[in-house]
């Protein structure tokens, strides 16, 4: 670190109008995929499509290597109205303008955007279609201090699972949510007693296991965010836009 261009001493006092320069060591960041799908745009709207493995917005020592970076590259103006997991996939929305972000907002806080996902849980329900209302909230978590889980002390939650194929050992399933909890999806099928195949967070029950060291960026599960549905800012017209899911997460 150099105060005034010399090397800045621990205990040295800084005054008004120095400069003090920190030479910040080569940003070192992990592997992801660096890569989208366009899938719609227009003067106010853009949507694209995310891989798995792709943070949306910056941080875990994540910064070009995210959604939010790639997509400025050539949407200077564009700014997400929504995240998705590092592992999941899928469509992801941005505004282009400020008003048609106050009013996507206004409609997504009013839950006026249908929200459809794709899934693979593990085990075969005895059910085709069912909706799970398992509040969502912060539980004790051994390295985060709290995370989000299932909880008879956290905020209204609701999904909408309906089975599309049985396989062996797990299941295909489309899911909507019209409320958007943190992990709701994963969590709603753990609270159901079928968990994400491959979670390693989330068991049955909705809950961490007591001894996890797993955290919620974790990879294994397989979920897609599949299609949203809204009016569109301006023209005020319904607009329903979808996101090819990946092979694994297709109907035979």
């Amino acid at each position: 670190m150099l105060l005034d261009g010399s090397i800045a001493q621990v205990d040295q006092v800084v005054f008004a109008g120095q400069e003090l320069v920190w030479q910040r060591p080569a940003w070192d960041e992990p592997d992801a995929p660096r890569w989208f799908d366009l899938l719609y745009e227009d003067h106010d709207l853009l949507a694209v499509g995310k891989p798995a493995g792709l943070p949306t917005l910056p941080g875990a020592n994540f910064l070009e290597s995210t959604l939010l970076y790639l997509v400025q590259q050539h949407y200077p103006d564009a700014v997400p109205l929504h995240r998705l997991g590092r592992w999941t996939s899928g469509l992801v929305l941005w505004a282009r303008t400020p008003l048609a972000r106050r009013e996507l907002l206004r409609q997504w806080s009013g839950r006026q955007v249908g929200k459809r996902y794709r899934a693979l849980v593990s085990g075969s329900p005895d059910w085709e279609k069912r909706e799970i209302e398992t509040p969502i909230g912060p539980v004790a978590h051994p390295l985060l201090g709290t995370l989000h889980a299932a909880t008879p002390h956290g905020k209204p939650a609701r999904s909408e699972v309906t089975v599309l194929e049985r396989r062996d050992g797990c299941c295909l399933c489309d899911v909507r949510i019209s409320t958007g909890r943190p992990h709701q999806i994963r969590i709603h099928l753990a609270a159901a007693g079928h968990p994400l195949l491959g979670d390693p967070l989330y068991q049955s029950g909705g809950l961490p296991a007591p001894d996890s060291r797993a955290l919620p960026g974790d990879p294994g599960y397989q979920l897609h965010s599949a299609e949203l549905c809204f009016r569109h800012p301006t023209s005020r017209q319904p607009l329903l836009l979808e996101c090819p899911p990946p092979p694994l997460l297709c109907p035979a």
